[in-house]
């Protein structure tokens, strides 16, 4: 069977974009960053996820992004809540982690080339998302034809690096729905941007707002669990 690295953060895309390379016929080795998030709740999804869907390997990274800052998720910098639709897909938000899909993405491309994997799977989408520069079609074309220019088997010819990206031209919605239809169990995933000391989602962050109208776009209950009062 042929052997694809997947990004998995314990959310929603990640998760599901596991699910359909599996339905693909791909052996799955996942990979997850311990970056200096502002919690592990996330890590804990992704290693429940990974199990349940029958990874090869699943890889965690130390990459100390918090060194650097320049994100509410890896710094002091208060997670925005309580914004509306408009105010979350207007700009940039002060969650995005500087260049984060670009490390992210270099040590996979590492580690399928020692894999010998031709391929890369990334839970990113344009429609449902916060801003992000690093989730756009262009920035994945870009960092596809850099992969094959920078890696011992493309310039050799040997192989093809290609950077899946099943869900992005999807809604948050659109995304519940084809991973429900692969049996995805979204009640072992993560989403919040700053979860309660109890690991309960907070239900006010773009992550969870986002994931909250997927699921009520969707049709479908939402199985999360969220700080009690903040719904």
């Amino acid at each position: 069977m042929k052997r694809a690295v997947v990004l998995l953060s314990g959310g929603i895309d990640s998760t599901t974009a596991m699910a359909v390379a599996k339905a693909e016929g791909f052996d799955l080795y996942a990979l997850s960053f311990r970056y200096g998030q502002r919690h592990a709740v996330e890590l804990e999804a992704a290693k429940t996820v990974a199990a349940l869907l029958g990874v090869k390997e699943h890889l965690v990274m130390d990459i100390r992004l918090d060194r650097i800052g320049g994100s509410a998720l890896t710094s002091e910098i208060v997670v925005p809540k309580d914004r509306n639709e408009h105010e979350i897909g207007r700009g940039i938000p002060a969650t995005y982690v500087p260049a984060r899909n670009t490390i992210f993405l270099s040590v996979a491309l590492a580690w399928a080339e020692v894999l010998q994997a031709e391929d890369i799977f990334i839970g990113v989408n344009i429609l449902d998302y916060s801003g992000y520069p690093d989730c756009r079609t262009e920035y994945i074309d870009a960092f596809e034809r850099m992969a094959n220019l920078a890696t011992r088997a493309g310039v050799e010819g040997r192989a093809r690096i290609e950077i899946h990206t099943p869900l992005i031209a999807m809604t948050k919605a659109e995304i519940i729905k084809k991973g429900l239809d692969l049996g995805v169990d979204y009640s072992i995933t993560h989403s919040c941007y700053d979860p309660s000391y109890g690991g309960l989602a907070c239900g006010r962050c773009d992550s969870c707002l986002l994931r909250i109208k997927g699921f009520r776009d969707a049709g479908v209950q939402d199985p999360t669990r969220y700080v009690s009062g903040s719904l």
